[in-house]
């Protein structure tokens, strides 16, 4: 059966006290409310990424600054697509930290990320616009939207790359509690292939270049 599939399956058990039918997750459907409504801390963001083969990978992206010299200083979870989504996005921010306003605090700061997986599924990560959030939050000090999940990537000149789908990882981000989802723009037709109940549930946010994206998530004009 197919990651997405198991979107289509109850699962459940009846207690034999009282009769009830209880419906319970699975790994491959993600868990409930792992999308906190609160507001986070400065530094972490949301992002959801989605396989070749559908499979959603859902992390929590969080990005601490400490006196430095602008280096990227990244935590043992942190390897492979995602390590590669992750060095390009701060490869950006480098060559762009005086358009986003930040030079000074760039200089000044090593970045220490670590990526927290969520579903345990190990998806190969490509979360480049979300690293680019979570390092502006850090040194703007503002928090990310409560409830919100971002995806995209970036090349290392700030092109937006779409995700392949929208489909899993909305699903995914209203099974699990998140209000608002940043898109790039490249995928705005593929709203049109997702159910009424998410678009009922789950606000779109689409931008079209690195910046916006990082003022919209952020909430900032």
């Amino acid at each position: 059966m197919g990651a997405f599939e198991y979107y289509h399956t109850s699962f459940s058990y009846l207690d034999n006290t009282t009769g009830e039918e209880r419906f319970v997750g699975v790994p491959e459907q993600g868990g409930r409310n792992l999308i906190s409504a609160d507001p986070l801390a400065p530094g972490t963001v949301y992002a959801a990424s989605v396989s070749h083969d559908g499979t959603v990978g859902l992390y929590r992206l969080e990005v601490s600054l400490a006196n430095g010299a602008g280096k990227l200083k990244l935590a043992g979870g942190v390897s492979g697509v995602m390590k590669e989504s992750i060095q390009r996005s701060f490869g950006y921010l480098l060559a762009n930290k005086s358009p986003l306003g930040v030079a000074r605090e760039v200089e000044t700061a090593d970045f220490h990320v670590e990526s927290i997986d969520l579903l345990g599924n190990r998806v190969e990560a490509e979360i480049g616009v979300a690293f680019l959030v979570a390092c502006y939050s850090a040194l703007r000090k503002a928090p990310s939207q409560p409830g919100l999940i971002v995806l995209g990537d970036l090349s290392i000149q700030g092109n937006i790359k779409p995700v392949r789908s929208l489909v899993e990882p909305l699903q995914v981000a209203m099974d699990n509690g998140a209000k608002k989802v940043m898109i790039p723009v490249e995928n705005k037709r593929n709203f049109l292939e997702v159910s009424g109940e998410i678009m009922e549930r789950v606000d779109p946010a689409f931008y079209s270049d690195p910046q916006t994206a990082v003022l919209k998530a952020l909430g900032l004009k």
